[in-house]
């Protein structure tokens, strides 16, 4: 008997997604286990599996076509079977498949994530692609769709983007929500006509770097970020480095960096000092009791920042596994979406510090209240004790924080406490 291929739910936050590549062809012998095609979110890439063997009697969506979540995107049986009956349900998502949490999550008039793609007459006759969910829960909290800049596939308004609207725009004041306008971009003079097109290449933003570009600017526009920079010495953090390395050379201990250790001191640091282990929401501020860390990862296809959950509770050499094990996860593209959220970290880490990076201004990841910055290792004279002026090593610290959420003094003494837990990190953390 002949059966449907779904594109997989990832997390409530994906309702859609990208196929990119099919490894099998129309008409091919399928063995279980095999990889049907590849696909992607704005964040990650996935292979999807074969559940069964037989002939791939169909395929209803081609490379580069956007597909919702649950959807039927092709079939497998045997020679000769029709495929009629799934054809008039390709683009149907199967809604029988949701789980008991997709139900709940479902209430009310919200459809299902995941439905087909609908478009919206605006006053200006224009059309905004938008899914059903993300319009339903635009009308329900009275957010204007003008000017709302969608983040998902090929720029579709979401749900994540109806909810930073929320945070951006508080409810207290409905009228400056129905007054969002297009940010207006300046123009750009024409460049003067080359003659040969061997001199430059154009290439098309992918899906990531369109989310990144509109996440950064979103931040920078829609918050007040400044950034305080300090040093902290590092003489405690080579001498553990050192330590460690060789009880790891040993197959004792894994491998710890000295960004393990500084993520670890951060987290101490904020245990301390709630306040900006947290998020602001325009007329309210949520602070967290646990420490969601996000970890910023440099990838090939983009900035990924994974959250470590209840990074709090671990020790250092379970943060550090759990960190490699998420940054190896980003990298291979099989990470789960929802730790790529930014709602769902309290707090972020960015070291730039292997680039040779001696100063930077990290930017915030909204709602967060703010983002430490790690910079390279240099030397600097400092008084050692009795008179003497030595070179000691130092690391930067850069915090970038919302202004809005807090001032400039508990955000300097939060520094001085990160400060504090670099310079004086015990010798049995592991």
């Amino acid at each position: 008997m002949a059966e449907a291929v779904f594109m997989p739910r990832l997390g409530q936050s994906v309702e859609s997604c990208i196929i990119t590549r099919w490894e099998k062809k129309k008409g091919e012998i399928v063995e279980e286990g095999d990889v049907l095609f590849c696909y992607e979110t704005d964040k990650a890439s996935f292979d999807e599996i074969a559940k069964v063997s037989g002939i791939l009697l169909e395929i209803f969506y081609e490379e580069g076509d956007e597909v919702p979540v649950l959807a039927n995107v092709a079939v497998i049986g045997k020679a000769g079977e029709s495929v009629e009956t799934f054809r008039s349900s390709a683009s149907t998502p199967a809604v029988a498949e949701l789980s008991p949490s997709d139900e709940t999550t479902n209430s009310g008039n919200l459809p299902a994530p995941g439905q087909n793609v609908v478009t919206v007459d605006t006053p200006s006759d224009s059309k905004i692609r938008i899914s059903p969910r993300a319009r339903c829960m635009a009308q329900a909290n009275g957010i204007s769709l003008q000017g709302l800049q969608g983040s998902g596939p090929n720029g579709r308004i979401i749900v994540r983007d109806v909810e930073s609207a929320a945070v951006i725009v508080p409810k207290a004041e409905p009228v400056a929500v129905n007054t969002v306008k297009p940010v207006q971009v300046a123009s750009i003079p024409a460049f003067i006509p080359i003659t040969s097109n061997d001199d430059y290449v154009e290439s098309p933003l992918s899906n990531m770097r369109k989310l990144i570009a509109k996440g950064i600017h979103a931040s920078l526009q829609n918050s007040a970020q400044l950034t305080h920079h300090t040093s902290a010495d590092a003489r405690k953090l080579l001498e553990l480095r050192a330590i460690y390395k060789v009880r790891a050379e040993k197959g004792e201990i894994p491998n710890i960096t000295l960004n393990d250790l500084v993520c670890y001191a951060t987290v101490r640091a904020l245990e301390k000092m709630h306040a900006i282990n947290s998020h602001f929401l325009g007329d309210r501020t949520k602070t967290f009791k646990k420490v969601h860390l996000g970890i910023a990862v440099d990838t090939d296809r983009g900035l990924m920042v994974p959250v470590i959950r209840n990074a709090d509770e671990l020790k250092l050499k379970a943060l550090a596994t759990q960190m490699k094990a998420m940054a190896e996860n980003c990298r291979k593209g099989n990470v789960d979406p929802e730790l790529l959220r930014s709602e769902n970290a309290s707090f972020t880490i960015s070291n730039l510090g292997s680039y040779g990076v001696e100063l930077f201004t990290p930017v915030i990841n909204l709602p967060q209240s703010g983002i430490l910055g790690v910079n390279t290792i240099t030397y600097r004279p400092a008084d050692i004790g009795n008179g003497i002026i030595a070179f000691i090593p130092v690391i930067g610290l850069s915090l970038t924080y919302d202004h809005r959420a807090l001032d400039g003094a508990p955000a300097s003494a939060f520094l001085k406490e990160i400060r504090n837990q670099v310079e004086n990190l015990s010798n049995d953390l592991v």
